[in-house]
């Protein structure tokens, strides 16, 4: 603020009311004045008056500028040196001069100098970075553009910041993308320099109106052994891709991010998708990069989708008696006097059940299976319960199948809570899972009744050919648990397997030996920076007509073999770490690193591997995984750019509330 022929005096000692924040203080001849920033009035400035006047004439004033004076002469009883630390926030350093914001000291982090300290009493209100949060919140939160141009929005902005020019769904739509671009390079250049290799996850996704999209997730261990996942692309798919052409969809989308090369393994959420994907896939990434020979840890299927289809063969095989039941259930349920003569009849037969009876939600399995399990332990009330009617009564067949299929959707839940509910998914964790449910299976096969055996028989054969694509790398991943190694594959084999366990156990050493060479070859080449991984072995001489090139590569990778071999044999030939509750598998390797160079580095790629692609909130949802309406309703681009940057977007929050959680996806909705 200048005033002619005016200027600011030195103050002898400090201002210490919060009133000074709005008044400079100036001299003119012996006369000194306290001139309002907002309105320019001059009030008297000397010591002797005070700032009474100054306070009322502040009230007045900030009144007519839509201000809460009440809180900024709060802000007097605070200590002067306290600050307010904003985390996660980018703002541009530019700043408007025409318009002030309110006095407070915040200290801004990210994007910024971490000592660059901003009073606000003497800054400017920034529309561009107030239009920036805006849509940062649009995207966080996964609110609709729309937003912006609703009328109690409008209102409520207006009222606080009247500075704050609206805009509409069109110009905060342009702000999302500009934030998408600047994130999606951060992440570009996290992962090219990324030291170990990345594992994508395949899902598909539909919606209300029938679109079809391809979310790819990137689910990998950094540098500091923190399991990480970002979602890459969420490409909406039209009538010309076809299944034959997915794989080319893929290709791009891993070459637009330049990780071709990166990848390791590919899990896919369908055990029924066309294999051809994957060796289209295949070709087209170099052959020379360290993975089994025939493929498998490169084309995974997602075990808690393998289990939900398992589900749904028993739910509807059991179709009628589940009709049945609910039928009962919700015909007990239909009135209070029912209700009590239904109680009656369970206090009488001797029911000692704590439990309500509950009607199911069908798309939701795990409530079909509460409502199940309830019943049956109700079966001898409703026999009893002479009005209800003949058409929803149960044999006693009929009882027996749903008191059995009642104990597979038990497992199954347990199993799947296991798998969703961890928050550190490390591939280690699903073989004794696995193991457990094939046991189950090759038992229930066994049972004398038809109908239990028929239905485990069809089980099992959807789950044998899920179990011949990804035993091995559920086994691979088990073996680099210290806890296990060995011992567990050969345990769970013994009793899968029986006298032919032993050349199933060969086949799991070999594989892994095998994998373990090819990363021994290309650690070497790496430490000797001649090649990174998946790069071609190089040659010791430039003479095209050297004859023995061969021998070269030949010496070489029979030498490092030798070397790589024994650092995997010292691993599996050390007693295993205890079993405790307590213990972090990411944290052993991370320590262990300098005793296993090279089996760390394979560690850190298979323990990355998404054995399974389900969201908790997702888990038990028996019509596919949809997006939602006001999503499914933007511009191709638009979508992807949302949904990927909400993701990235909460892996830099510190907010742990359950939507800001590892794991960030796409609005869902439940299909019906």
């Amino acid at each position: 603020m200048e005033v002619a022929n005016e200027s600011a005096i030195k103050k002898p000692k400090r201002l210490t009311s919060v009133v000074w924040n709005h008044f400079e203080r100036v001299r003119k001849a012996d006369v000194c004045y306290a001139v309002c920033v907002h309105c320019n009035k001059k009030l008297s400035g000397s010591s002797n008056s005070g700032t009474t006047h100054l306070r009322n004439h502040l009230m007045r004033c900030l009144k007519r500028s839509n201000y809460d004076v009440s809180q900024l002469l709060a802000a007097k009883r605070r200590k002067k040196d306290n600050t307010l630390t904003i985390a996660n926030i980018s703002y541009d350093e530019g700043q408007r001069k025409e318009d002030y914001i309110k006095p407070t000291i915040v200290k801004y982090e990210q994007d910024q100098r971490k000592d660059e300290v901003f009073n606000l009493g003497s800054s400017r209100f920034d529309q561009e970075r107030s239009r920036l949060d805006l849509a940062r919140m649009i995207i966080l939160h996964g609110y609709p553009l729309a937003m912006v141009e609703h009328v109690g929005f409008k209102v409520f902005v207006k009222n606080l910041q009247p500075l704050f020019d609206l805009v509409p769904n069109s110009t905060i739509e342009l702000f999302c993308m500009e934030i998408y671009g600047k994130e999606k390079q951060k992440v570009y250049d996290m992962l090219s320099k990324l030291q170990g290799r990345i594992n994508l996850a395949v899902e598909m996704w539909s919606s209300p109106e029938n679109s079809n999209y391809l979310c790819l997730t990137a689910h990998y261990i950094d540098d500091d052994w923190k399991l990480q996942k970002k979602i890459l692309n969420f490409v909406t798919l039209d009538s010309s891709h076809t299944e034959d052409l997915l794989s080319e969809v893929i290709m791009k989308c891993l070459m637009d991010w330049d990780i071709e090369c990166k990848l390791f393994a590919m899990t896919f959420d369908d055990c029924s998708t066309n294999d051809d994907i994957v060796l289209r896939i295949k070709e087209q990434i170099s052959e020379n990069r360290p993975r089994l020979s025939n493929g498998q840890l490169l084309d995974v299927r997602s075990a808690a989708h393998i289990l939900n289809s398992l589900v749904q063969d028993a739910v509807e095989a059991l179709q009628v008696v589940i009709q049945k039941i609910r039928g009962s259930v919700r015909y007990v349920k239909s009135s209070q006097s029912i209700q009590g003569k239904f109680n009656e009849i369970a206090q009488q037969t001797g029911i000692i059940s704590q439990k309500s009876l509950v009607l199911d939600c069908p798309i939701r399995w795990n409530s079909t299976y509460v409502m199940l399990e309830t019943a049956v332990e109700y079966r001898n009330a409703f026999c009893h319960l002479p009005e209800l009617d003949p058409d929803l009564a149960l044999s006693d067949d009929e009882w027996e199948w749903a008191s059995s299929v009642t104990g597979y959707l038990k497992l199954f839940i347990e199993i799947i809570n296991v798998f969703s509910g961890n928050k550190c998914p490390t591939a280690n964790i699903y073989f004794p899972e696995i193991c457990h449910v094939h046991i189950q299976l090759i038992e229930w096969c066994k049972s004398p009744d038809n109908f239990l055996s028929s239905l485990a028989a069809k089980m099992k054969a959807k789950f044998d050919k899920y179990w011949s694509k990804c035993s091995l790398a559920l086994a691979v991943a088990a073996i680099l648990d210290p806890r296990f190694k060995m011992k567990l594959v050969e345990y769970y084999y013994s009793q899968i397997y029986g006298s032919t366990a032993l050349e199933r156990i060969k086949e799991v050493s070999d594989g892994i030996k095998e994998l373990f060479n090819a990363y021994s070859i290309c650690s070497t080449l790496i430490d000797e920076g001649t090649a990174l991984p998946g790069s071609s072995l190089p040659s010791s001489s430039n003479d095209s007509r050297d004859r023995l090139k061969g021998f070269d590569k030949f010496l070489h990778e029979t030498a490092q073999s030798q070397s790589a071999i024994s650092d995997l044999e010292k691993y599996l030939e050390e007693a295993v770490f205890p079993r405790n509750c307590d213990f972090n598998i990411l944290n052993w390797w991370r320590v262990h690193t300098p005793r296993y160079p090279i089996l760390s580095m394979m560690a850190r790629d298979v323990l990355g591997t998404p054995m399974s692609t389900v969201a908790q909130e997702s888990a038990f949802n028996a019509g596919g995984r949809v997006l939602d309406s006001c999503r499914s309703s933007l511009t191709a681009d638009t979508r992807q750019a949302l949904i990927c940057t909400r993701d990235w977007l909460w892996m830099q929050s510190d907010d742990p509330s359950p939507s800001s959680s590892h794991y960030a996806l796409p609005l869902y909705v439940e299909a019906n």
